[in-house]
């Protein structure tokens, strides 16, 4: 396998796990429905039809915005919002606000993961070691 294929496998997951997260998140009754079935049903959708748009980003021009931590994150923040306004209707009695939230939390855990797992996990590894005493 290429490298260029590993790179779009490992993107993919990445971009499967941001969206499906703020997905569960952001949905009315989030906490109060985890353990539904259907709820996962949706998350699980907006997580894919964002990670599929993601790998499909990388054939343009577009996928230097991967390599800024900020860029990406607001890739991944506009993906998950066309994700989630493609996955379920909208919830609330804003159109499409759902999205845009879903957007903006997958957006963030982006950024923060970028940040936390850069370096091999560098940072968490150092507050482990802090926290158990190594």
């Amino acid at each position: 396998m290429s490298t260029d294929w590993k790179r779009r496998a490992r993107l993919f997951i990445q971009r499967f796990w941001q969206p499906t997260s703020a997905c569960m998140t952001c949905m009315p009754g989030s906490w109060s429905n985890l353990m539904s079935a259907a709820h996962w049903a949706t998350a699980l959708q907006t997580g894919l039809a964002t990670g599929i748009l993601a790998v499909l980003l990388t054939f343009t021009p577009a996928a230097r915005l991967y390599g800024n931590r900020y860029g990406n994150a607001l890739v991944v923040g506009c993906l998950t919002a066309l994700g989630d306004a493609y996955s379920h209707a909208n919830h609330y009695d804003i159109p499409y606000a759902e999205a845009l939230v879903t957007g903006v939390i997958s957006g963030l855990l982006a950024l923060a993961g970028s940040y936390l797992f850069e370096d091999r996990a560098r940072r968490l590894r150092a507050a482990w070691a802090r926290i158990s005493g190594r």
